[in-house]
């Protein structure tokens, strides 16, 4: 596998959902191409922009003058940055804009931001009028790669992460990989952790191009289409095949039964970014696994090494904080994996790993040895 020489062309990746099927649009500059877009897509229609003060500084004007010129009317939603607006509040907040802003039933939603706004716009959009189309145009590399696609809206309860939403598809996703250069060096490596998971759970041959190619994608370079294009690829295959997650789709979860007790532990905070807590999932996981004997420590190993070799967390220790708020306690953060959506009727389902490119789903974990296995590497 290997990456184009120069930027190519926009690639347009087709999320196949029949009668609910829509494109990924995905290259450099496509934002300018939305408004256009929607106005082929849905002629007559009015749109309303929900955005966070930080992106709206950046990319909330050309968004407008998008709309502008290809004659669909917008009202602009803006929240504050971060997990905290993923919250009932926050819910209340975007429905009740929208509702002012007199955005109907046959009118649309565009969700302008990061995974908490793709989440909390889609899932307002969702529960609006009993049901609002919408439109993702995600702003960072961890909602590219993976929340802006595949229907999943929602926010968190002080419980849990993401334990209130529905499944609510998007009608297009544009991803404009130009955004990304305003994205903090930390932002950026947050999302790449989504990017490395789709290697690692389903595809070797792309993870050993990440090892070899990881700069390029980090410096802007054309690595970084072929990455979001391959992982959106990856994505919309598993999505066309379990849109509501009875089987494969699961798989997607690795490392994130582990980063999400791990994100509700440090408070959904800035001390935990998503996909920080699953690059630090990601290696529990594949530790987890060679200790039951199902993936080699070689391999546990090799994707340890590729996630700190970009500057991801990959140890509990690595957490800022580590030791406040539950998170040098077995038992806590145990409980805490105890809310996670998979469980079913009180037994943990975890992905776990055979090899760097083979996952499973691996029910009724036995909840002893998860508390074992955590209560070693917190002393580690």
């Amino acid at each position: 596998m290997t990456a184009p020489l120069k930027h190519s062309a926009d690639v347009t990746v087709d999320v196949a959902l029949g009668d609910r099927a829509y494109d990924i649009v995905i290259g450099r500059d496509v934002l300018a191409s939305l408004g256009a877009r929607i106005a082929a897509l849905r002629p007559g229609v009015r749109t309303a922009i929900v955005t966070d003060r930080t992106v709206a500084k950046h990319w909330l004007e050309p968004t407008e003058a998008s709309l502008a010129a290809a004659g669909v009317p917008t009202a602009r939603i803006v929240v504050e940055e971060g997990e905290g607006s993923k919250s009932y509040a926050g819910l209340s907040q975007v429905s009740e804009a929208l509702i002012a802003a007199r955005i109907e039933r046959n009118d649309l939603v565009i969700a302008l931001g990061g995974g908490v706004v793709g989440d909390l716009a889609g899932f307002a959009a969702a529960i609006l009028r009993r049901g609002v189309d919408f439109v993702q145009v995600p702003t960072s590399l961890l909602a590219q790669v993976d929340s802006s696609v595949g229907g999943k809206t929602g926010i968190n309860s002080p419980q849990g992460k993401n334990l209130i939403g529905s499944f609510h598809q998007p009608v297009l996703v544009i991803a404009d990989t130009s955004v990304l250069d305003t994205l903090s060096p930390r932002q950026f490596r947050a999302g790449y952790a989504e990017v490395a998971k789709y290697g690692i759970l389903g595809d070797e041959a792309f993870f050993a191009w990440l090892e070899t190619n990881h700069a390029d994608i980090f410096a802007g370079g054309a690595a970084r289409e072929h990455a979001i294009a391959t992982s959106c690829r990856a994505k919309a295959g598993v999505v066309s095949r379990d849109e509501r997650e009875t089987g494969e789709r699961a798989l997607l979860n690795l490392g994130h039964t582990f980063g999400h007790a791990l994100e509700a532990a440090t408070g959904f905070s800035d001390r935990l970014f998503h996909g920080e807590g699953v690059s630090v999932g990601m290696v529990l996981a594949a530790q987890f696994s060679a200790g039951l004997g199902m993936i080699s420590p070689d391999d546990a190993a090799r994707i340890e090494r590729h996630l700190a070799a970009v500057g991801l967390p990959t140890r509990l220790q690595d957490i800022a904080g580590f030791a406040q708020e539950g998170l040098a306690d077995a038992d806590a953060l145990l409980a805490l994996m105890a809310q996670d959506k998979k469980v079913k009727r009180g037994r943990l389902t975890f992905i776990l790993l055979e090899a760097v490119g083979r996952a499973v789903i691996s029910n009724n974990v036995e909840p002893s040895l998860v508390r074992d296995f955590l209560q070693a590497k917190l002393k580690a």
